[in-house]
C-alpha cells in the first residue's frame, strides 16, 4: 500500500526551485505523484500549478519517508501559488479540490501526512493577519473532519528574508500564528525556516533551501510520529498488577 502525502498552500509549497540544480532522489523508484488521482512515477515539477513551477520541498520529505519506512510514497499535489488563506477555506474550490483528490487517492493509499506552507499573501495586510489564526484552525479542523481526525500536519515558517522585501510587513505575525497553532494542537508540528535563503526574488526559497526545508519538515513530522508510537505502546502495556491477575 502506498503511503500518501497531501501538499497544500501557496507557491513555496508548490515549489519554485530550479530543477537543474536539484540532486537526484535516492529512492526515486519508490516515489510517485498523483496525476488525475492515479499514481505515476514521480517527475518534476511535482506540483505544476504554474508554467514556472520547479523543485518542491515535498520531494525530499517523501524521499526520506520512503527510506525510513521502506515503503512507496505518493505525493498529492494541490498547492496553488499566490493564494490567501481565505481562498483555502472549507467549501471553496481549493479546499474541495484538495479533499476530493486526497479521498480518491485514499482508495489505494494511506494518507500519512498533510504538509502546509502558506502565509506570504496574508502578510500584506493587517486585516488579513488579524484573522489568520482563527481561519487556520477552521481550515485544519475541517480537513481532519473530512480526511481523518488524527492525520499529522506539518506547517512551515515563512522565510526570514521577507523582511527585506517591503511587501510583507506582517510576516512575523503570521509566523507567530503558525507556530502557536502547532504548539497548541495535537499531531501538528512546526518546521523552522531559520537561515534558509531566497532564490533572488526575496519571495521563493532557492533549490538548496527547499531540499533542506524538506528535511526539516520530515524531522518535524517524526516528532509527531514518535509521540504516537509511544502513546500506542503505552496504551497497550499491561501492568505487573494486571499480569498477576491473569
Amino acid at each position: 500500500m502506498v503511503h500518501s502525502i497531501l501538499i497544500i498552500g501557496q507557491s513555496n509549497m508548490a515549489g519554485r526551485g530550479v530543477i537543474e540544480q536539484a540532486p537526484p532522489l535516492k529512492n526515486k523508484s519508490r516515489l510517485f505523484v498523483a496525476r488525475n488521482c492515479k499514481w505515476v512515477n514521480l517527475f518534476r515539477p511535482v506540483n505544476p500549478d504554474r508554467s514556472f513551477s520547479g523543485v518542491c520541498l515535498a520531494e525530499t520529505f517523501a524521499d526520506l519517508y520512503a527510506e525510513d519506512h521502506d515503503v512507496s510514497v505518493g505525493i498529492i499535489p494541490c498547492a496553488d501559488g499566490g493564494t490567501t488563506l481565505e481562498q483555502w477555506m472549507p467549501n471553496g474550490v481549493l479546499f474541495e479540490n484538495a479533499v476530493n483528490c486526497a479521498k480518491l487517492c485514499q482508495r489505494d493509499s494511506t494518507l500519512v501526512a498533510i504538509l502546509w506552507h502558506q502565509g506570504e499573501s496574508d502578510s500584506t495586510s493587517e486585516q488579513l493577519k488579524q484573522v489568520y489564526a482563527e481561519k487556520l484552525k477552521i481550515l485544519f479542523d475541517e480537513l481532519r473532519a473530512r480526511l481523518g481526525k488524527d492525520i499529522p500536519i506539518v506547517i512551515g515558517e515563512l522565510g526570514e528574508y521577507l523582511k527585506d522585501h517591503g511587501k510583507f510587513p506582517f510576516f512575523e505575525d503570521i509566523n507567530k500564528a503558525l507556530k502557536s497553532y502547532a504548539e497548541n494542537t495535537d499531531n501538528v508540528a512546526f518546521a523552522s525556516a531559520k537561515g534558509l535563503k531566497d532564490k533572488g526574488d526575496i519571495l521563493h526559497f532557492d533549490t538548496p533551501s527547499l531540499i533542506e526545508f524538506g528535511t526539516r519538515y520530515y524531522n518535524a513530522f517524526k516528532t509527531i510520529e514518535n509521540v504516537e508510537l509511544t502513546k500506542n505502546v503505552s496504551d497497550h502495556t499491561i501492568s505487573i498488577s494486571e499480569i498477576e491477575k491473569l
